[in-house]
C-alpha cells in the first residue's frame, strides 16, 4: 500500500462514518441526553428526565428516516408505532412527576452531578438499544414486501401498547382516589400481574423488533438483543427490583399483601384459577 492509499482509505473511512446513521443517531443521542444532564443538574430537578428520553426516541425514529433516504411503508409504520409510544408515555411520565413533585429513583442522585450524569448516560444507553432496530431498519434502503412477521410484529406491538396504557391508567386512578390511600393495587391487570405495565412495554419492543427484522440479513439479526436488553433492564436492574423492594417495605407484613405476592406472578401475566 503506498503512502497515496492511504489518505484515501481514511477519507473514505471518515466519510462511511459521517454518513452513518447508526453513528449520526448515537451522536444524537449522546448530545441530548448530556445537555439533558447539564440542565437537569444545575437546576437540581428530575422533572424532565423521562420526557427527554420518550422525545429522543420520537426524534431518532424521524431523524433515522430522513437520513436513511428511503419511505416505504415498513418504516412509517414503524416510525409511526415509536411516534404513538413516545408521546404517550412520555405526556403520562410528565403529568405524574408533576402530581407527585418528585421521582424516588433520584432521591439520592438529584444532589450529586457525577452520579446524575452516569443516570442521564444510562439513559443514552437505553434509547439507543432499545430503537437499534428501528434504526437499522430505517437506514436500510431496500425493501421487501409486507408479510406474515410484519402483521404478527405489529399485532404484538398493540397487544403491548394497549396493555401498557391500561395499566397505567388503572394504577393512576387508583392512586387518585382517596378510599385508596396506603393500599396497593390489585384490580384490573394488576390482578394477573405485579407489572402488567412492564410486560406491555416488553411485548412492544418486541413486536418491532419482528417487523423490522423483515429485511435484516446476517449480522443484523443480532438486533434481538434490543428486546432481551428492555426485558433484563425492567427486570433486573431498574424496574422491578427497586418497585418490588419498595413494596416489600411497605406492605410486606401484611396478609393481604403476602397473599397477593404468592398467587400474582411477577411479570408474565396468567390467568387465576
Amino acid at each position: 500500500m503506498t503512502n497515496y492509499h492511504i489518505p484515501a482509505l481514511l477519507a473514505q473511512l471518515q466519510d462511511m462514518i459521517m454518513g452513518s446513521t447508526l453513528v449520526k443517531c448515537a451522536a444524537t443521542d449522546l448530545g441530548i441526553q448530556w445537555a439533558g444532564w447539564a440542565l437537569a443538574a444545575a437546576f437540581k430537578t428530575e422533572k424532565f428526565y423521562d420526557l427527554a428520553g420518550s422525545g429522543t426516541f420520537i426524534l431518532l425514529a424521524h431523524l433515522s428516516r430522513i437520513w436513511g433516504g428511503a419511505s416505504h411503508v415498513r418504516q412509517k409504520v414503524q416510525t409511526g408505532c415509536v411516534t404513538a409510544w413516545g408521546l404517550r408515555l412520555g405526556t403520562f411520565l410528565f403529568m405524574r412527576i408533576l402530581k407527585d413533585g418528585h421521582d424516588r429513583r433520584f432521591n439520592k442522585v438529584r444532589d450529586s452531578p457525577g452520579t446524575f450524569f452516569v443516570y442521564w448516560t444510562i439513559q443514552a444507553l437505553w434509547v439507543f438499544m432499545t430503537l437499534l432496530p428501528t434504526l437499522m431498519l430505517n437506514s436500510e434502503k431496500r425493501d421487501v414486501p409486507l408479510g406474515t412477521r410484519d402483521y404478527v410484529g405489529w399485532t404484538i406491538w398493540g397487544l403491548g401498547f394497549a396493555t401498557e396504557a391500561i395499566a397505567d391508567q388503572q394504577k393512576w386512578f387508583f392512586k387518585r382516589d382517596p378510599d385508596n390511600a396506603g393500599k396497593f393495587i390489585q384490580s384490573g391487570l394488576w390482578g394477573y400481574s405485579r407489572h402488567p405495565n412492564y410486560f406491555g412495554e416488553i411485548l412492544q419492543w418486541s413486536g418491532l423488533w419482528l417487523s423490522a427484522s423483515s429485511v435484516m440479513q446476517g449480522s443484523q439479526y443480532l438486533s434481538a438483543a434490543s428486546p432481551l436488553f428492555v426485558w433484563f433492564l425492567l427486570r433486573y436492574v431498574s424496574g422491578i427490583p427497586i418497585l418490588e423492594k419498595q413494596a416489600m417495605k411497605k406492605w410486606g407484613s401484611d396478609p393481604a399483601f403476602q397473599d397477593y405476592i404468592r398467587n400474582t406472578p411477577l411479570l408474565w401475566p396468567w390467568p387465576k384459577c
